[in-house]
């Protein structure tokens, strides 16, 4: 099997993205409902609609902040729902 990855990542606005993953399947993933949910002050600046688009593609995954300060994981991605 190979392995999954992320190929491209937009800004769905409302603390959405858009996914598509190597198998090129597509995925829209609430990344808001998570923080509101699981409130931490690592995450909760990704609450402000500005840092929340500065993500990045790193190493086939998303990711926020330049030390990795949010990332999920790749699996829970694709099945658009994170826990």
């Amino acid at each position: 099997m190979e392995k999954l990855y992320i190929v491209k990542a937009e800004n769905a606005g409302n603390l959405t993205i858009n996914l598509t993953f190597s198998d090129n399947t597509t995925q829209r993933v609430d990344i808001g409902d998570y923080i509101r949910r699981h409130p931490h002050p690592q995450y909760n600046k990704y609450l402000d609609p500005r840092k929340f688009s500065r993500f990045s593609i790193d190493n086939g995954n998303v990711v926020w902040g330049k030390n990795w300060d949010m990332i999920f994981p790749i699996e829970q991605l694709h099945a658009g729902v994170i826990a």
